[in-house]
Protein backbone atom coordinates (compact mmCIF):
# COMPACT_ATOMS: atom_id res chain seq x y z
CA UNK A 1 0.00 0.00 0.00
CA UNK A 2 1.50 3.43 -0.96
CA UNK A 3 1.15 6.03 1.58
CA UNK A 4 -0.02 9.53 0.14
CA UNK A 5 0.57 12.60 2.02
CA UNK A 6 -2.12 15.62 1.81
CA UNK A 7 -1.46 19.10 3.06
CA UNK A 8 -5.37 19.78 3.00
CA UNK A 9 -8.13 17.94 5.75
CA UNK A 10 -10.34 16.82 2.45
CA UNK A 11 -9.77 16.22 -0.90
CA UNK A 12 -12.03 15.18 -3.60
CA UNK A 13 -11.80 11.91 -5.46
CA UNK A 14 -11.61 13.13 -9.19
CA UNK A 15 -8.71 15.54 -7.70
CA UNK A 16 -6.69 13.02 -5.33
CA UNK A 17 -6.35 10.74 -8.24
CA UNK A 18 -5.10 13.63 -10.28
CA UNK A 19 -2.79 15.04 -7.72
CA UNK A 20 -1.69 11.90 -6.97
CA UNK A 21 -0.26 10.95 -10.21
CA UNK A 22 -2.46 7.90 -10.45
CA UNK A 23 -4.02 9.04 -13.44
CA UNK A 24 -3.09 11.93 -15.76
CA UNK A 25 -5.67 14.26 -16.43
CA UNK A 26 -9.47 14.97 -14.92
CA UNK A 27 -11.05 13.54 -17.61
CA UNK A 28 -9.55 10.07 -17.03
CA UNK A 29 -10.45 10.16 -13.33
CA UNK A 30 -14.41 11.14 -13.61
CA UNK A 31 -14.11 8.44 -16.58
CA UNK A 32 -12.93 5.70 -14.25
CA UNK A 33 -14.96 7.04 -11.54
CA UNK A 34 -17.92 6.89 -13.30
CA UNK A 35 -17.44 3.43 -14.48
CA UNK A 36 -16.88 1.76 -11.46
CA UNK A 37 -12.85 1.32 -11.63
CA UNK A 38 -12.20 2.86 -8.46
CA UNK A 39 -12.95 1.83 -4.39
CA UNK A 40 -13.07 3.73 -1.67
CA UNK A 41 -12.46 2.06 1.74
CA UNK A 42 -13.36 -1.29 -0.14
CA UNK A 43 -16.66 0.01 -1.80
CA UNK A 44 -17.35 0.84 -5.66
CA UNK A 45 -17.47 4.76 -5.73
CA UNK A 46 -19.07 6.55 -8.42
CA UNK A 47 -19.21 10.09 -6.90
CA UNK A 48 -16.25 12.03 -8.26
CA UNK A 49 -16.67 14.90 -5.87
CA UNK A 50 -16.68 12.29 -3.07
CA UNK A 51 -14.77 13.99 0.21
CA UNK A 52 -11.92 11.96 1.19
CA UNK A 53 -9.79 12.45 4.87
CA UNK A 54 -6.97 11.25 6.01
CA UNK A 55 -6.66 7.22 6.80
CA UNK A 56 -9.15 6.98 3.69
CA UNK A 57 -8.14 3.96 1.01
CA UNK A 58 -8.32 4.29 -2.18
CA UNK A 59 -7.81 1.60 -5.08
CA UNK A 60 -7.22 1.65 -8.44
CA UNK A 61 -5.46 -0.93 -10.88
CA UNK A 62 -4.66 -3.26 -8.03
CA UNK A 63 -2.98 -0.82 -5.95
CA UNK A 64 -4.47 0.70 -2.50
CA UNK A 65 -3.16 3.83 -1.77
CA UNK A 66 -4.00 5.57 2.06
CA UNK A 67 -4.35 9.21 2.55
CA UNK A 68 -2.34 10.58 5.57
Amino acid sequence: MKEIKVETEIIKLDGFLKWSGIVSQGSDAKFYIKNGNVKLNGEIEIQRGKKLVKGDIVEFDGESYKIV
